[in-house]
């Protein structure tokens, strides 16, 4: 009976590539961090030491804080309200979704100025409030959902924090920050001798009255870990952005970004993980060379999945197993079937990328910027995707007339079965200015077209079951036929064309890509087994 139908199944094995260690294929491409100033041999070496120390060292592995080092802060967290007044938020970019309780915050990166001249960088944070009556709305604008950090000893300067990274952890929230020298931001030295690493652990609790809760951010300190040994071909590193992981067994995952020493000096994305309270680890593994904006989830097996924006267009996914030991390209899956990267020299965006349990069943959820050729108005459509890791659906478009750029996601479930599905995106703004701002969208209608989705997968999983043999012949079972007595049919099972055929077109039951006929003189749906195709004429066939 499966000679009436066509099935297209993905390689779980064969068709994927190993990525291993530090290395990458190197490829031409955008350079992603800028070329530092010539200095002399002596200093580029003194640079060169001081960037590879992340934390106070910690040999081979992971490393715990020092027992000498002071308790009393190094760093305080203020308002910009509590500024002289004069200052205005000009862009916010990397936006992050969190969940605390009930709550849900928007998290970003936010560029201020003071009295139109002095500028600075801090992090902003929204409650999302009563999203069932607003689906869509434009956040922290106002720069009283800002706060800036600055050192707790005179001479008090501000610090720079960019790409701020969450994760939640029950009632806690958990950032990681870019930090900036003021005095050598070339060489990314730190101020002080207790953070050297520029990169900022803060620990943040929600607080307010019903309505009007807030993210107090309070505990701050340097990342305690050093990757010199480890990744000696890295240089620079910074946080990826946007949102981490919180893996099953309590580990905290931080996708980062490094630039590698060789001249062209080339981005790669790994991550840095958390166990416990102070033991902080650099994944062994990395991406290939030129894969920035990572975006990392956890997926079944304590495995991790991670997506990238790579130099030539493609986004590349990679399952990492181990805690980051062995790097796995998911070629055959997931990783480079996204593209459609935008034309000339344009940064690369993040994507959102998470995980969720929907109607009992796991899934993958990504959000992506879509450029029209045919428009050609260089506008980013940002489209949500469906994937269980085998199977890919397009739901569509989330972001209206608005010209999207980088994104985050968020599911909400609960024992009240009041679901919801929100998306943050960046919004580029007209003008010659390039400002963005920062819009969240309910995605209502898409989460029921996701439940959709899931249904037909689950109608058409048991019409595939049925075309096997039943329990009890399964011993009579063919070699020549797909069924198996070991093996679900449906396992790695990508499209099925069965006879659902129109216009020359042969519909995936699925949902997925469709095939076309070609040549001859086209193709009906067959009379004797209306589960398939009869082709017509001399060469005909289907792609």
């Amino acid at each position: 009976m499966l000679s009436r139908v066509a099935a297209v199944k993905a390689s779980r094995t064969h068709n994927r590539r190993r990525v291993t260690g530090s290395s990458g294929r190197r490829r031409e491409g955008r350079e992603s961090e800028p070329q530092r100033p010539n200095m002399s041999r002596h200093l580029f070496y003194s640079a060169v030491l001081l960037l590879l120390v992340v934390v106070m060292c910690c040999g081979s592995g992971g490393a715990a804080a020092s027992d000498a080092q002071s308790s009393e802060p190094n760093f305080e967290w203020k308002d910009v309200k509590n500024e002289d007044g004069g200052v205005t938020v000009d862009s916010l970019s990397v936006p992050g979704l969190l969940k605390v309780g009930n709550d849900v915050f928007a998290v970003a990166e936010v560029q201020c100025t003071k009295d139109g001249s002095s500028g600075f960088t801090g992090i902003a944070s929204q409650l999302l409030t009563n999203t069932a009556d607003k689906e869509k709305e434009e956040l922290l604008k106002d720069a009283k959902y800002t706060k800036i950090l600055e050192e707790s000893v005179p001479p008090s300067r501000k610090v720079g924090v960019s790409r701020p990274t969450t994760v939640v952890n029950g009632s806690d929230i958990y950032m990681l920050v870019g930090k900036h020298s003021h005095e050598a931001a070339d060489t990314f030295q730190a101020e002080t001798e207790k953070i050297k690493s520029g990169i900022l652990l803060v620990k943040g609790k929600v607080s307010g009255e019903t309505g009007d809760n807030q993210i107090h951010w309070k505990e701050t300190d340097g990342v305690p870990c050093t990757i010199g040994e480890k990744h000696n071909s890295v240089k620079r590193m910074i946080v990826g952005g946007g949102s981490g992981v919180k893996m099953n067994d309590g580990t905290l995952v931080f996708p980062l970004e490094g630039t590698k020493k060789e001249k062209d000096g080339k981005t790669v994305s790994l991550f840095l993980y958390l166990q416990g309270t102070e033991s902080w680890t650099l994944s062994k593994g990395m991406s290939a060379d030129g894969c920035s904006d990572p975006s990392v989830v956890e997926w079944k097996d304590d495995k991790l999945m991670m997506m990238t924006a790579c130099d030539d267009g493609r986004r590349r996914v990679y399952e990492i197993g181990d805690k980051g030991e062995s790097w796995t390209e998911a070629l055959g899956t997931l990783s480079r079937v996204w593209g459609n990267k935008q034309k000339g020299n344009v940064k690369d965006v993040g994507s959102g990328f998470i995980t969720a349990k929907i109607d009992n069943r796991d899934v993958m959820l990504v959000t992506l910027p879509v450029y029209s050729k045919k428009e050609g108005n260089g506008k980013g459509v940002l489209r949500l995707w469906l994937t269980d890791n085998t199977r890919i659906v397009d739901i569509g478009p989330v972001s209206g007339d608005d010209d999207a750029a980088a994104s985050s996601l968020l599911y909400k479930g609960g024992d009240n079965k009041e679901e919801e599905l929100i998306a943050l995106y960046e919004k580029k703004n007209d003008g010659e200015k390039p400002s963005l701002g920062m819009v969240s969208v309910l995605l209502t209608a898409q989460l029921q077209r996701v439940k959709d989705v899931l249904a037909t997968w689950k109608e058409v999983d048991e019409r595939v079951f049925s075309l096997c043999p039943s329990e009890n012949a399964k011993k009579d079972v063919s070699t020549d036929t797909a069924c198996s007595t070991t093996v679900k049919i449906t396992d790695g099972l990508v499209g099925f064309l069965s006879g659902n055929f129109s216009d020359n077109t042969w519909k995936d039951e699925y949902l997925g890509v469709n095939a076309t006929v070609k040549k001859g003189e086209g193709a009906t749906v067959a009379t004797e087994n209306p589960d398939g195709v009869t082709f017509k004429g001399r060469g005909a066939w289907a792609e």
